[in-house]
């Protein structure tokens, strides 16, 4: 948390605030996130004019024309857009980074300083093969994440399916809580090895995969304990949840007892009667 719904809500949130404007300064309070802050970021991107903000899996990308800043929110990292420069609030123990831009700042707040913001340098070639990035799978959200991508990245594979779709390779940011959602959609039991998955259900999985993760960013997101998105507002999608943080409560569709199990340390949730 925060995944990959959220990440593309703040995205879609900060853009039209700061995209075509120039950096008046960038205050690093506190480097020491999951890597170190790079040094001299303020030397090296004051008054460059930011040219868009991607995003790719997990992490945002602010491109300027000397290189790109990742942005990683770990665990609790938010990315806020602030009022003017001028009347910037003072900032809290967990604000780390302020991003000054000419009418707005972006605020960088982290409890936990799981996250990470690391510099790019466009002299070593597309952001895209950043140690980072290189290894990421597909954008589920893309045609390029469909049941003949599935199919194929799951054979020989003895992980649960349910691990699969976390580990990244395949398609990348489906996270806990919208594998879970995301399989009970297609009615697949999260402990099926996933080399099991036949060509029919690889798609069911690849379009609830589509599903979930759209409705999640119409909805703003999950917010369950820290993420609120660029405008400091909470997401609602987790009012909606079908079986994610609902143990003991019974299915929305067949009112049989969801169950909690415990798989690569984190917790899955399934309805025993739909997901065969």
């Amino acid at each position: 948390m925060p995944e990959l719904p959220e990440v593309e809500v703040t995205r879609r949130g900060i853009a039209p605030h700061v995209a075509g404007t120039r950096i008046a300064r960038i205050d690093v309070r506190n480097g020491a996130l999951r890597w170190p802050v790079p040094d001299g970021l303020d030397t090296l991107l004051r008054g460059e004019t930011l040219i868009g903000v991607t995003r790719r899996g997990k992490y945002l990308l602010l491109e300027y024309a000397p290189g790109w800043l990742l942005v990683h929110l770990g665990m609790t990292g938010t990315l806020r857009v602030m009022p003017e420069p001028e009347s910037l609030p003072a900032a809290g123990v967990h604000d780390h980074i302020d991003l000054v831009f000419e009418r707005c700042a972006l605020r960088y707040r982290d409890p936990r300083r799981f996250g990470a913001v690391l510099f790019h340098p466009r002299s070593a070639g597309d952001v895209l093969a950043h140690p980072l990035l290189a290894s990421l799978g597909v954008e589920p959200l893309t045609d390029d994440f469909d049941a003949a991508w599935l199919y194929a990245g799951t054979r020989g594979r003895t992980v649960s399916i349910k691990q699969a779709l976390l580990a990244g390779n395949i398609v990348v940011g489906v996270g806990n809580i919208y594998a879970s959602e995301s399989l009970f959609r297609a009615g697949i039991h999260p402990r099926m090895a996933a080399g099991k998955l036949s060509r029919p259900r690889a798609g069911k999985l690849a379009q609830a995969v589509k599903v979930v993760l759209a409705a999640a960013i119409e909805k703003g997101g999950s917010t369950l304990r820290d993420f609120v998105g660029s405008d400091g507002r909470s997401g609602y999608f987790q009012q909606e949840y079908f079986v994610y943080d609902r143990a003991g409560q019974p299915c929305r569709v067949c009112g049989t007892t969801i169950r909690q199990i415990v798989q690569g340390q984190r917790s899955t949730f399934f309805c025993p009667h739909c997901q065969k």
